[in-house]
């Protein structure tokens, strides 16, 4: 439970196709707000308070876990190094890896549960003794992306019961139902960070990612300055303060120099990748290559590539145009059909 409508209809329609449901809710650790910063919307008091009433309509029971300190340790540091490399991480997966599909799911099941649901936007599918992790039937707010480093261990005992269903639809069931969160605006912030702003939470913490450094075109010349690596991503233009004949765009960010590499659209892009860190929802790597879409971000659109398995924990990807916006630290995702293959970070 997060006290949004997804995961509070994913418990209503559980409790309706007969499953003995309790409600759990994980307790993250959050940077404390002050005067000058907002407080965080997910896992706020507020959220709890939700998330407790919800169960409450439903006549379920309804407990909070404190995971502060692993999340604390597995998430937030982890988004602070990669920050500190010059990469983009995406925490949100690190913590669905380390926290809400590994550590929450042995914690429910240690508790005697069967099943972990969620409120996620997937569907999974049985299959001759194996699980299939599928896209939703809504795309605009297929989650699969945020989920490819699931297996047969944690699917086996996951429920995703709003897979089938529109956004829409889950408003509606919400209202329906009389759910105190139907209305309940979505949370697109990190639940660690202070009103979403991210620079302020780095400055805090590692303030020495935010050093200003140089600007250099392909040819080594430099043309400007920087505020700071993690301001900057790639594909970025506007933000740079520098003039030239022509729009150019961060292409590269050199954490070593701290220095950021620029160029023109037509130096923008790249034909492949390397990921590292892959997994597969089959549990073992294709041994040969294989044909794919893959998808460098959440809201990328699937590009078909050439997945080529390098070993059990790398891969490249050979796209067969240029994608324009390849980020290390970002996963890619790799599909075979609305199926989810696999994925893995990008080096």
């Amino acid at each position: 439970m997060s006290g949004g409508v997804d995961s509070s209809v994913a418990a209503a329609l559980l409790v309706e196709q007969g499953y003995e449901v309790t409600g759990i809710m994980m307790r993250l650790w959050a940077e404390e707000h002050g005067a000058d910063s907002p407080p965080n919307r997910c896992c706020s008091p507020e959220a709890m308070d939700s998330a407790r009433q919800v169960c409450r309509n439903l006549g379920i029971p309804f407990y909070v876990v404190d995971f502060r300190r692993p999340f604390r340790d597995e998430v937030v540091e982890y988004f602070l190094s990669e920050y500190a490399r010059g990469r983009t991480p995406n925490p949100c997966i690190v913590c669905n890896r380390r926290i809400k599909f590994d550590l929450l799911l042995r914690r429910a099941l240690a508790l005697g549960a069967e099943y972990l649901a969620t409120g996620h936007y997937a569907r999974i599918r049985a299959v001759n003794g194996s699980y299939r992790l599928l896209m939703a039937l809504d795309r605009q707010k297929d989650q699969s992306y945020a989920l490819y480093m699931l297996g047969q261990r944690q699917l086996q005992h996951l429920l995703l019961p709003l897979g089938e269903y529109h956004k829409a639809e889950v408003r509606r069931m919400a209202r329906e139902r009389g759910l105190p969160v139907a209305s309940r605006p979505e949370s697109q912030e990190l639940c660690f960070v202070p009103g979403n702003d991210y620079r302020r939470f780095l400055a805090r913490h590692i303030p020495e990612a935010l050093t200003p450094g140089p600007i250099v075109d392909t040819a080594g010349k430099v043309i400007g300055q920087h505020k700071g690596l993690p301001f900057y991503t790639i594909g970025q233009r506007k933000g740079m303060g520098i003039a030239a004949s022509e729009p150019l765009y961060v292409l590269r960010i050199d954490a070593e120099h701290n220095a950021l590499i620029v160029g023109t659209a037509s130096e923008l892009g790249q034909s492949e990748l390397v990921a590292e860190c892959t997994s597969y929802v089959s549990g073992q790597a294709p041994k040969e290559p294989v044909r794919i879409t893959a998808k460098i971000r959440y809201k990328a659109v699937h590009a078909p590539a050439l997945l080529i398995p390098m070993s059990e924990r790398q891969a490249k990807v050979v796209f067969d145009y240029p994608q324009r916006d390849i980020t290390p630290g970002q996963a890619v995702v790799f599909y075979r059909g609305e199926g989810v293959l696999g994925g893995g970070v990008i080096a």
